[in-house]
């Protein structure tokens, strides 16, 4: 619910006074509420139905619950605020602040389970089977919605969306991921126990021991695996540099990580 109060403050505070529209099923909505002359909400709510069916049968009862209930507040939301004088004319601070506002609403949503746009499913559902984030498949699906805004709009006004909505795919991101986005870290070193140990004693982080072999020679190898946060990744080459500069080492994102030992141990 606050994630579609957000995104409703983004779009009529910001973004359709100032004719820039958003992507997906909401840049539908815009586009049709201002030929129409007709609410905006209205088309929110009876254009997002047809997904939320799909939702409901691919994704399951309470996701589609979720959004049933985003969209009906988002909806309200816009129709609530449409009277409200926007806090600026100035396209370009609409389209930075509108983006902002969209960006943190519909990521807050999807990370609690829940959808705000029609598009935003389709996502999920490509997500789950290729390796595209749901805020890059969102992208590249309203690039071709987004470019139609030239059209009612005009280039200018279109450019801006284009700009609002980076800003919002940017700030999807980071609100899915979070601040603290882990880090995986795999690590062969002949040295790897000098290594571990200085991983444990400067980081605070436990690892595991993992035993290999080199496709080429044969011979037998350990690999050390840890999870990091962002912010130690440059402390931990640190580490490893220090200990063997010719160690091979690979670091990964990981979005979300429970259960073990990954709470940082207290250090001396």
């Amino acid at each position: 619910m606050l994630g579609a109060i957000l995104v409703s403050i983004g779009l009529e505070i910001f973004l359709i006074p100032n004719k820039l529209i958003d992507g997906g099923v909401v840049g539908i909505s815009i586009i049709a509420a201002y030929l129409t002359e007709w609410p905006v909400g209205v088309f929110l709510f009876l254009l997002n139905l047809p997904f939320l069916i799909v939702g409901y049968k691919q994704i399951g009862k309470t996701f589609a619950l979720s959004t049933l209930a985003g969209v009906t507040v988002m909806s309200i939301g816009t129709t609530l605020l449409h009277p409200v004088d926007p806090i600026t004319y100035e396209p370009f601070l609409a389209a930075i602040y509108g983006g902002f506002f969209l960006g943190i609403g519909v990521g807050l949503v999807i990370r609690y389970g829940g959808s705000l746009d029609g598009t935003e499913i389709v996502a999920i559902l490509i997500n789950r089977k290729s390796s595209f984030s749901v805020g890059e498949v969102v992208m590249f699906l309203n690039i071709f919605i987004l470019g139609s805004a030239g059209f009612i709009y005009g280039w200018d006004q279109a450019m801006y969306s284009l700009i609002a909505y980076y800003i919002a795919y940017k700030m999807i991101e980071l609100t899915i991921e979070g601040f603290n986005e882990s880090k995986s870290v795999w690590i062969i070193s002949d040295k790897h126990k000098d290594i571990g140990d200085a991983l444990l004693a400067r980081l605070g982080r436990g690892v595991t021991y993992l035993n290999g072999e080199g496709g080429y020679s044969g011979d037998d190898k350990k690999v050390i695996f840890t999870v990091v946060t962002r912010l130690e990744e440059a402390k931990l080459k640190e580490i490893v540099e220090d200990h063997d500069d010719s160690a091979f080492l690979a670091i990964g994102n990981i979005h979300d990580v429970k259960g073990g030992r990954f709470k940082k141990r207290n250090i001396h």
